[in-house]
């Protein structure tokens, strides 16, 4: 495969309030090519914005592609490359049995995931990186737009 066929991603998710008021932001880019995506729920947490950020930018893909997936969540990075085959293989329960915490997001991200080539490239978050301090700025902005499309008028 040529370099132009990956598609780098970076990914990032946020809460005002844990849980709060949240958004997620991505930027996808293949060769000349690029886009930005975000959005914001209303009530969520920090590490289910991280997942839908994922999500959304797996989402975005129209055929299946090698994807380098940026995140500076050790929550997405871990659970995805060393956590997940162990919740699928005790019906989506942790080592103490308990549930599995967002396991719709997880289950929606590993059958995306699965239509892909994906290698889960962990960033330090805030150090200055372009990509993933992007992805934060967007984030940010569906955390805005939310707050602004709810507040009275």
């Amino acid at each position: 495969m040529n370099e132009e066929a990956i598609v780098t991603i970076y990914a990032d998710g946020g809460c005002r309030g844990n849980p709060g008021p949240g958004g997620w932001g991505v930027v996808l880019q293949s060769g000349e090519h690029a886009k930005e995506l975000w959005g914001g729920e209303a009530a969520t947490t920090n590490n289910r914005m991280e997942l839908t950020a994922a999500i959304r930018a797996l989402e975005a893909l129209r055929r299946p592609a090698t994807v380098h997936l940026h995140s500076d969540s050790q929550y997405l990075q871990k659970g995805i490359t060393e956590w997940i085959r162990n919740w699928q293989r005790n019906g989506w329960r942790t080592a103490d049995r308990q549930p599995v915490k967002n396991a719709d997001l997880w289950q929606r991200l590993a059958e995306l995931a699965g239509q892909h080539q994906v290698k889960w490239c962990w960033v330090r978050g805030h150090a200055g990186n372009a990509g993933n301090e992007r992805a934060d700025a967007l984030a940010n902005r569906g955390m805005d737009e939310l707050r602004q499309s709810r507040a009275p008028r």
